[in-house]
């Protein structure tokens, strides 16, 4: 039997009160819930509530999803979204941290599941490089992704607007040359977001 018949064939029977077919689909499932959860999110706690929040959710739409073979894209998309949540609670007590509106992923439905973890692993370098960074360049970087003209930034980080491009240039350089960054693109998987020139 086909993967996406056999998920179909147990979402189906799991609607029905099957608790083996139900058990099977947390099985099957359980590692990518964990691994995109671990993805976005720094601490265990953290990570273990938000994967029980995803199962929960499951349980509770289960009857309503409309495509029973679609289960692992709704999943996958289900979790990432419980992990913003989770990050945007938490925000009150970060310094400083990427715009909520910047992911890497495009149209979550056209993607497979190993895409899908593909864009968790480099969405979490890409955040754990960017947390690396000194406090300076995590604030310009931040404020150059949300597009705050170089007046603005000048007049926020008291910095001559003379001194942002290189600053720009030599944080960049720092976030292109980490090692977590370096090592998925010697791996050939391109760092999200590519170059932002101009």
């Amino acid at each position: 039997m086909p993967a996406q018949s056999l998920v179909e064939a147990l979402v189906v029977q799991a609607r029905a009160g099957d608790q083996n077919a139900w058990d099977e689909l947390v099985k099957r499932y359980s590692p990518m819930v964990w691994s995109i959860c671990r993805g976005y999110l720094a601490s265990r706690q953290d990570i273990d509530d938000a994967a029980q929040r995803v199962w929960m959710l499951a349980v509770e739409h289960l009857s309503g999803l409309r495509q029973a073979d679609r289960f692992g894209a709704w999943l996958a998309t289900t979790t990432k979204h419980e992990c913003f949540r989770t990050l945007r609670a938490r925000r009150e007590h970060l310094n400083v941290e990427l715009p909520p509106d910047i992911t890497m992923y495009p149209d979550d439905r056209s993607l497979s599941i190993d895409q899908v973890l593909e864009a968790a692993e480099r969405d979490a370098a890409l955040r754990a490089a960017f947390a690396r960074l000194s406090p300076a360049c995590r604030r310009i970087v931040s404020l150059l992704i949300q597009d705050v003209s170089y007046t603005e930034i000048s007049a926020r980080l008291g910095i001559p607007i003379g001194s942002i491009g290189p600053t720009r240039a030599r944080c960049l350089a720092k976030l292109r040359g980490d090692p977590e960054l370096a090592a998925l693109m010697d791996a050939g998987t391109p760092a999200p977001g590519g170059d932002r020139r101009g």
